[in-house]
């Protein structure tokens, strides 16, 4: 294996793994009062431009990456859609035994 593979694994791997406690915080807990809507939107669709990016050029950490962080991104994207409107579940529980 050469050092710019070794290079792409590590970067894949490290910036994969740095999205995962985001991405499961959110599903456990559906707070995504503090995801701002436009960035994650804008977020999301630079991954899927860095995947088309890595196919084209047929690079496996590129696409491995970046495949497994438009599926995080995804999920936590449409929590956001989901549950954004009414805020997190702790706030609208409260909300309403006031």
């Amino acid at each position: 294996m050469e050092l710019s593979d070794v290079l792409g694994y590590l970067a894949a791997t490290l910036t994969t793994v740095s999205f995962v406690p985001q991405a499961w915080r959110t599903f456990r807990t559906k707070d995504v009062s503090g995801i701002s809507t436009r960035m994650y939107s804008v977020f999301t669709a630079g991954v899927a431009v860095w995947l088309a990016y890595g196919i084209v050029l047929g690079e496996v950490p590129m696409i491995f990456a970046n495949s497994t962080t438009l599926v995080l991104a995804c999920a936590v994207l449409v929590m956001k859609l989901k549950y954004g409107k009414r805020g997190p579940p702790q706030q609208a529980a409260q909300m309403q035994r006031v």
